[in-house]
């Protein structure tokens, strides 16, 4: 049984995401984001760290791409997409066992400390970003009894 659960994630990417190819030829990436939860200390009055939780995050498609080619070890990310706990049975000992994964629907380099330049890519299976388009000509009124 699978259970999903919307979130939204800001953390670090642990490590570089790995990219790959799934049996039914859908591209992914797979990466660990760390989440810190920080609060503020009222006898100090500073702010402290207070644990970190470990995401496992994977994307698919050609946003699996965008992800690998534009976030690396460090960057920090946001990740929206559906928090799923799963089991499956060990294949070694026979036991079960639990996962908990995010599925993202958008990941995104997070602007909080730092700057980004906007490369935009054409959609999939869309014409190209810079492509002109068709262009319109008026129809011609000769002959069709329309006056303008």
């Amino acid at each position: 049984m699978t259970t999903k659960i919307p979130v939204t994630l800001e953390g670090n990417l642990t490590a570089d995401p790995e990219h790959g190819t799934g049996e039914s030829g859908n591209e992914y990436a797979r990466f660990s984001l760390a989440v810190n939860d920080r609060r503020l200390n009222e006898d100090t009055g500073r702010w402290e760290d207070a644990g970190t939780v470990f995401h496992r995050v994977v994307v698919f498609n050609q946003q699996a791409r965008h992800v690998t080619d534009s976030l690396h070890k460090g960057d920090a990310a946001i990740v929206v997409g559906d928090l799923r706990f799963g089991t499956y049975t060990d294949k070694d000992s026979g036991q079960t066992r639990e996962t908990r994964d995010v599925v993202a629907d958008n990941v995104g380099a997070s602007l909080r400390f730092t700057d980004a330049t906007i490369n935009r890519a054409p959609k999939a299976n869309g014409p190209a970003a810079e492509a002109s388009g068709p262009v319109a000509e008026p129809a011609s009124y000769a002959g069709t009894g329309v006056t303008r």
